[in-house]
């Protein structure tokens, strides 16, 4: 993702995909709140009904990344994370859309009002920021979870996950699409690219890309930084400290501290 001479077809195809997410940003404008609770749900059960083609998915994913990890090239804990069907992550990925449909409207939220002069009153109200580039690591189920929240906050936004889960990606992302399409939400809200070659023309297009997020390595937030005028919202160190009160339980809170840094 550095700043190198662009091909000029990935630059068009990048620049169709935001022009496509910020009209659609703008169509939703005067779109009720209500809406976006009900696309959220449409999306929980499109998702539901395309189970097993995203699971078929999601298996060809993992055998591609099972042979980078025995050629050395790929982790073990890596290949953990892109499992969609172990345990109950399918389950919570669609209660996580739930829960957000569930929340209070983020947009419209009056959190500052002063009168400053005679007929003269400021007011601060919350209001979507516009399209959003997320930049994330190799769990597919953050395109869900991204999804929700953009749509919930009245945000449009393009997705890239890790190469690693470009399959799964794909078919969550289609499957978000279709929902939209039943809603009055355009489609194109919520788009997935694949490449790193189509992000880093994403960068140069400010006039249309309102912030990127990068979720990942220190070193990937630093190279956006470095390479876009867009605004980032990155961070470039985690933070890592965990305190003990002098009342704690030993044994408890070792126990947690693993749990929460060691893959198992």
């Amino acid at each position: 993702m550095s700043g190198h001479e662009q091909n000029p077809a990935q630059t068009s195809a990048a620049e169709h995909i935001a022009q496509a997410a910020k009209a659609a940003f703008e169509a939703s404008q005067l779109i009720p709140s209500s809406e976006r609770v009900k696309a959220l749900y449409e999306i929980r059960k499109e998702l539901e009904s395309s189970k097993a083609e995203i699971l078929e998915a999601n298996k060809k994913d993992l055998q591609a990344a099972q042979a980078e990890v025995d050629a050395g090239r790929m982790s073990a804990s890596l290949l953990k994370r892109l499992d969609l069907g172990k345990g109950d992550k399918w389950d919570a990925m669609l209660q996580g859309i739930t829960d957000v449909a569930e929340l209070p409207d983020p947009t419209g939220v009056v959190t500052y009002a002063s009168e400053l002069d005679d007929d003269l009153e400021l007011y601060r109200v919350s209001c979507p920021i516009g399209v959003l580039l997320v930049i994330f690591e190799a769990r597919p189920e953050v395109v869900a979870n991204i999804a929700a929240l953009a749509i919930k906050s009245g945000n449009a936004a393009i997705l890239k996950g890790g190469k690693e889960s470009n399959e799964t990606a794909q078919l969550l992302s289609h499957a978000i699409q279709t929902a939209l399409a039943k809603t009055e939400i355009p489609s194109s809200y919520i788009q997935a690219i694949q490449t790193r070659a189509e992000v880093s023309a994403l960068l140069a297009l400010d006039q249309y890309i309102d912030l990127v997020i990068p979720r990942g390595s220190n070193a990937l937030v630093r190279n956006i930084q470095n390479n876009t005028r867009i605004p980032v919202m990155g961070h470039a160190d985690g933070l890592c400290a965990v305190y003990l009160d002098q009342t704690a339980d030993t044994d408890k809170a070792m126990r947690i501290v693993i749990d929460a840094k060691v893959s198992n």
